[in-house]
């Protein structure tokens, strides 16, 4: 049982790591929307409940983790290659990706309603040499085709791992 919670949490995770390569939509200007996302300052914060674009008390679906709390921060390099310097995804002036790219997850569960589960993920971007790239830190874990996941803390209801720590787990070139 613990597994299948696992994989799922990590699962929302990654989903909503995923959102962080959308096209931005942006709130009141320098603030956070009604989801919770500022993306002038790069950063979500609120309950996973908004996470998906869509207040219904579910996260695509799956009350489990609705009233989670979950902060999500990205580098201005991340913002730069996705979404390039005007904000706007597929706008041709994208930036290229660099190893000062980086997005960050902080999921915790231990909140009334709460699933009970934290997680700490960090995702740095290597190139799609993966670990043969001199950006590559020891002890990670390739995803997406040219990211890292450099750290990877797990706190259930009674056992907490951490499935990857990779050295240094700082973001920034190594």
């Amino acid at each position: 049982m613990r597994k299948s919670l696992k994989f799922t949490l990590i699962t929302a995770i990654v989903i909503a790591t995923i959102f962080c390569f959308t096209a931005p939509v942006f709130g009141a200007p320098g603030g956070f929307d009604e989801f919770g996302y500022n993306y002038k300052a790069r950063v979500f914060a609120g309950p996973a409940d908004g996470v998906d674009r869509v207040l219904n008390q579910t996260v695509w679906g799956d009350p489990t983790y609705a009233n989670d709390h979950l902060v999500m921060k990205w580098s201005k390099a991340w913002d730069d290659a996705k979404f390039g310097p005007d904000g706007k995804a597929a706008s041709g002036d994208e930036l290229p990706w660099t190893p000062e790219a980086w997005v960050n997850n902080e999921w915790n569960g231990k909140v009334q309603g709460g699933s009970g589960i934290t997680e700490i993920c960090k995702i740095v971007w290597v190139g799609p040499e993966l670990e043969a790239s001199p950006y590559w830190r020891d002890g990670g874990v390739a995803i997406w085709g040219q990211f890292e996941l450099i750290m990877d803390n797990y706190a259930g209801m009674h056992d907490t791992y951490t499935f990857v720590h990779a050295t240094p787990a700082g973001y920034g070139a190594k």
